[in-house]
């Protein structure tokens, strides 16, 4: 029961400051018209959940971590034939690659790029394991209550409604083309693609600032007069709780950076702990009490939002790093360069991962470092 329990409050601890962070993400891109046609709790696979608003929400078969998947954010140039693929299937409804590919003009390699670049927008669903074939759909189309009452008071008639894979009428491919980009993350200029970025992060920070400010402005906490003994409650100013939080913050900073410092790099990691020490300490700060266990949280959400800025992909501050050279540079980062810069992050990450569980076993097993003296 008691690792039952651990693995509860490491899965509430972890999936809550996840789904903020993700959260960020996608209320950035929804708020810039960007579609997000997933925002789960867990590592891909498996889910359940529901469909609201052209996204699908739900939890995954393991749920630690998360993602919100943004569409359009795919490196590299557009292919060249999305215009032409995509107004083939909206007039088919479903089709197989080699139908596209016809109908184009292009070969059928070309068509199955275009087509699976379009299923990344959101734009068709791709072929599911009960299609013997490379089997694409036109997705569903539902209007909004709001698109409805427009078209009303326009005098105008309702949008009209699809069910997934059925064919529509194209009158203008361009405008179809144009409506779909519009949706898409790399339609955006750069400032609003760096917002998107770091919104997540942002939430993490901004999260454990209003934890630090109801903890010790609007909670208290007791205070000992070191030399009568008196213990007193005191009441932070919202001031002082955002400076003890901001002052947290430059500390993780200070501590990230000192991964990648040789000097420092050793000591850093000696202090660090896997997701094996964050469960065992997630259960010591909720047997703590409240005010422990939202401390425990914030701490945790300033390490994942900072750690997050890391400039190495496929972390949020890759991603920034190569938005910036894109626009210093006008030139477009390739998928092969891409690919192999998110290898070698995320090679550096399992390796540091390694170290630290091995670390965390060891203790672990000897009963030290956030682990504890061993039980009698």
């Amino acid at each position: 029961m008691d690792l039952l329990f651990t693995i509860l409050c490491a899965v509430i601890v972890i999936g809550f400051l996840v789904f903020i962070h993700e959260g960020g993400h996608y209320l950035a891109a929804r708020a810039f018209g960007v579609r997000v046609t997933e925002f789960m709790l867990g590592l891909p696979g498996p889910s359940v959940g529901f469909t609201r608003g052209g996204t699908r929400f739900g939890v995954t078969a393991v749920p630690l971590g998360g993602y919100a998947r943004v569409c359009g954010m795919e490196p590299g140039e557009m292919q060249p034939h999305l215009k032409e693929a995509l107004a083939a299937l909206y007039r088919r409804g479903t089709a197989e690659m080699e139908d596209i590919a016809a109908d184009c003009s292009i070969t059928d390699d070309e068509a199955y790029e275009a087509l699976e670049e379009l299923v990344e927008w959101g734009s068709c669903s791709g072929p599911t394991k009960k299609d013997p074939y490379n089997t694409y759909r036109a997705p569903a189309v539902e209007p909004t209550r709001r698109q409805r009452r427009a078209a009303e008071a326009a005098g105008e008639p309702a949008p009209a409604s699809y069910a997934l894979g059925e064919a529509r009428p194209v009158d203008d491919a361009q405008v179809l083309f144009d409506s779909e980009y519009r949706q898409q993350y790399r339609s955006l200029p750069f400032w609003k693609r760096s917002v998107i970025l770091v919104a997540g992060v942002a939430v993490n920070l901004l999260f454990a600032v209003l934890v630090f400010v109801v903890l010790f402005s609007v909670i208290g906490f007791d205070v000992q007069n070191t030399e009568t003994g008196e213990i007193f409650h005191y009441n932070a100013t919202p001031w002082q709780s955002i400076t003890v939080g901001f002052s947290y913050i430059g500390m993780v900073i200070q501590a990230v950076a000192g991964l990648f410092n040789p000097a420092t790099a050793a000591q850093t990691v000696s202090d660090s702990t896997s997701i094996v020490g964050i469960a065992v300490l997630s259960k010591q700060a909720v047997e703590a009490g409240a005010f422990m266990a939202l401390q425990f949280m914030a701490m945790i959400s300033v390490s994942l939002g900072i750690m997050n800025l890391i400039p190495i992909p496929p972390l949020d501050g890759g991603r920034f790093v190569v938005e910036v050279f894109q626009k210093a540079t006008r030139k477009v980062v390739s998928p092969k360069a891409m690919g192999y810069m998110s290898m070698a992050g995320m090679a550096l990450f399992l390796g540091f991962f390694a170290i630290m569980l091995n670390q965390d076993i060891q203790n672990l097993i000897a009963g030290t470092g956030v682990f504890g003296p061993p039980s009698s």
